[in-house]
C-alpha cells in the first residue's frame, strides 16, 4: 500500500461539518492525505475556506448537485485513482475521525485480500453504535424490515437484518454504510464504481451487493471507530430526504427481481414502500410543525 492515501468527500453546503472532517483527520492516520472536496453546488463558501485553511484539500466541482455516488465516481476519474493508488476512502464531511481510525482501515486491508470495501464502526453524536454492517436486504428479512419498523421498531426483521444483536467484529458482511468506507481500487474499477442511479440513498447497499457479486468481500473493521453526525444534506428536509430513501429502496429491489414473472412481487414492493413512506413523512412533518 503506497504511502500517500486519497480522501473523497462530497458536499453540499456543508457548513462547520467540513472543517471538523479535515481537522479530525490529523487524528485518524500517519500518512500524507490528499482530500479531494468533490461539491455538488454548495453556496455556503465552506468548501472554498477549507481549501484556503488545509494545503492538502483540493476542490473539485462536479458541475451541480449530481447526488453523492455519480459525484465520487467524478472525483475518482478526474484524479485518476483507480490508476495511480491501491486504496481511496469515501467519507462524508459531516464525519469526525478516531485515532488511528485510518490506519486501522488499511491494517485490516492487508488481513483481507479480498476486500473491496471496509467500515469502521461508527457512532452517532450521543455515542450509540449505529447498525452500519448489516446483511443485504432479502426478500422476507429486508421487505418486513421496509414494511414493519415504523410501526414496529424492534421487530425481529429489523433486528436481524441491522445485525443490531451481534457484538461488534472483524468480520464481512452484506453491506457498509457509505458515510466511511475504505475502497479497494481495483475492486471499485471492476464494478464501475457507484450506481449512478441512486441520486441519494441505497447506493453503498447496491456497491455491497455488486462487489460481492464480483467475488470481493464487505469487511466490517470496528476497532477502527468514526462519529457521524448525520447533519450534513439529511437533515435539512426530513420528508424530502425520507420520500428519496423509499424510492431508491424500490429501485434496488426491483433491479433483483427485474422478470416479468416477478412482477407481482415488485408490484407488492412498491405498494408496501409507498404505503410506508407516507406514513413515516406525514409522521415526520408532524414532528417539524410541533418543533
Amino acid at each position: 500500500m503506497s504511502d500517500e492515501l486519497f480522501v473523497v468527500t462530497v458536499t453540499y453546503s456543508p457548513g462547520p461539518h467540513l472543517e471538523r472532517f479535515l481537522a479530525t483527520l490529523a487524528h485518524a492516520t500517519d500518512r500524507p492525505v490528499t482530500v479531494i472536496i468533490a461539491d455538488n453546488g454548495s453556496t455556503d463558501g465552506a468548501p472554498e475556506e477549507a481549501v484556503e485553511r488545509h494545503p492538502n484539500a483540493r476542490l473539485f466541482r462536479t458541475g451541480g448537485n449530481l447526488g453523492y455516488g455519480t459525484a465520487v465516481n467524478r472525483a475518482v476519474a478526474e484524479y485518476g485513482l483507480t490508476s495511480s493508488t491501491d486504496f481511496f476512502i469515501v467519507a462524508n464531511p459531516d464525519v469526525q475521525w478516531g485515532p488511528h481510525s485510518i490506519d486501522l482501515l488499511c491494517e485490516a486491508a492487508q488481513r483481507w485480500p479480498q476486500a473491496g470495501s471496509l467500515g469502521p464502526l461508527i457512532r452517532d453524536p450521543d455515542g450509540a453504535i449505529y447498525p452500519s454492517a448489516r446483511h443485504q436486504p432479502s426478500i422476507i428479512r429486508g421487505g418486513m424490515h421496509a414494511v414493519v419498523a415504523p410501526v414496529w421498531p424492534s421487530n425481529p426483521w429489523t433486528a436481524a437484518y441491522r445485525q443490531d444483536r451481534a457484538e461488534p467484529s472483524e468480520r464481512t458482511v452484506g453491506w457498509l454504510s457509505g458515510s466511511c468506507l475504505l475502497l479497494r481500487t481495483a475492486a471499485f474499477a471492476q464494478i464501475d464504481g457507484f450506481n449512478e442511479r441512486y441520486f441519494m440513498y441505497m447506493e453503498d447497499v447496491d456497491l455491497g451487493d455488486r462487489l460481492e457479486t464480483a467475488g470481493w468481500q464487505n469487511v466490517y473493521v470496528p476497532s477502527a471507530e468514526v462519529l457521524h453526525a448525520k447533519g450534513h444534506a439529511t437533515g435539512r428536509d426530513p420528508a424530502r430526504n425520507l420520500a428519496a430513501h423509499h424510492v431508491s429502496t424500490y429501485t434496488f429491489l426491483a433491479d433483483r427481481y427485474p422478470k416479468w414473472w416477478q412482477a407481482p412481487l415488485r408490484w407488492a414492493f412498491r405498494t408496501a414502500l409507498g404505503a410506508r413512506a407516507s406514513l413515516v413523512v406525514r409522521r415526520s412533518r408532524r414532528k417539524s410543525r410541533q418543533s
